[in-house]
């Protein structure tokens, strides 16, 4: 069975006792990092994985959740991905988030961020062969992210630069979990908040993302140890674009039509389980699978390594039996 990374990572560092130089060497795979800047002017930082001595067999984009980056944990899943299923594996930092520019932790309007995402990605992809099949890896509010992407890339057609073969959305943002929502009357109020104090870290939230979100001690203490990660509370405007965009999604989980892997785990206390299974059972994908993990957390790079083992073994799996289905369609397509 392949072996997730975050196997040799300690509490202060992803990469453990070894440089990122030569952790990436043994693992067989490149790295590059760039700056894209965008139309507000912001600085969105991204960076790329893709195995060494071979073609790769398809395109990866990753996007990490909230008070996420990608150059920490969301990196080793990367590597992951990159060195045992072949991919080419792009990620981008969200305006606020890692070293991308923006007021920390702040995203008072998802749609700005999902157009960061496309242009990077399509600046990726163009990279490669068209023919390739390109797939979205998402964790938490990513996963939210990555379903607006389809949708949007549904609206724009379905030409190569706009096609994706399936998305990964791992403990993704359906609903936010009632165990975490700031409690009543709070929640209601959060749009006067919004409106008069947007940027305000004003709204109580029933414990912190990785207090709540890692089982494993040391890999919660890994999360801290990020340099990059915001540890306040949310901001007023910030929240309130949260809940709106779990709303939004509800309203349309029916358009959502492309093949879905969803892993989640059962005693997720901050993505709500009963969204993602609504989604299961609403989306119009022909293709979809949910596993719903029995006990696990909303982290599941945070689980003992037999469970990390279990969840990325089966997400490295239904993505290579994507890429061979997608190689078998073409090789008949061109006889």
């Amino acid at each position: 069975m392949a072996r997730h990374p975050v196997a040799e990572a300690d509490e202060k560092s992803p990469f453990g006792a070894l440089t990122p130089e030569e952790f990436y060497a043994r693992h067989g795979v490149t790295h590059s990092s760039s700056m894209y800047q965008n139309p507000r002017g912001l600085n969105i930082f991204n960076q790329s994985w893709t195995p060494v001595g071979r073609d790769p067999v398809g395109i990866l984009c990753v996007i990490h959740g909230f008070t996420g980056e990608s150059n920490w944990l969301i990196l080793l899943t990367s590597v992951f991905f990159a060195e045992h299923g072949g991919f080419a594996v792009c990620a981008l930092d969200h305006q606020g988030h890692g070293f991308s520019d923006g007021l920390p932790a702040h995203v008072p309007d998802i749609n700005p961020v999902v157009d960061d995402c496309l242009a990077v990605f399509d600046a990726f992809r163009a990279r490669f062969p068209a023919s390739l099949p390109c797939f979205l890896y998402a964790e938490s509010l990513g996963g939210a992210i990555a379903i607006l992407i389809h949708l949007r890339s549904k609206l724009g057609g379905e030409g190569p630069a706009r096609r994706w073969d399936g998305a990964i959305l791992n403990g993704a943002m359906c609903a936010v979990s009632d165990k975490f929502k700031p409690p009543w009357p709070l929640e209601n109020l959060l749009w006067l908040a919004a409106r008069l104090l947007p940027t305000w870290q004003v709204v109580p939230t029933r414990g912190t993302i990785p207090g709540v979100s890692f089982k494993v001690e040391w890999k919660r203490k890994l999360a801290i140890a990020s340099p990059r990660r915001p540890m306040g509370r949310p901001r007023a405007a910030t929240a309130l674009e949260l809940l709106r965009v779990c709303r939004e999604l509800q309203r349309r989980f029916e358009e959502v039509t492309l093949p879905l892997l969803i892993s989640h785990g059962s005693e997720d206390r901050v993505c709500d389980p009963a969204g993602v299974e609504e989604l299961y059972r609403r989306a119009s994908s022909q293709d979809k699978t949910l596993r719903m993990h029995s006990g696990m957390w909303h982290q599941l790079i945070g689980e003992p390594e037999e469970n990390v083992e279990l969840v990325f073994g089966e997400m490295l799996d239904w993505l290579r039996t994507r890429v061979e289905g997608a190689s078998s369609v073409e090789a008949s397509a061109n006889h």
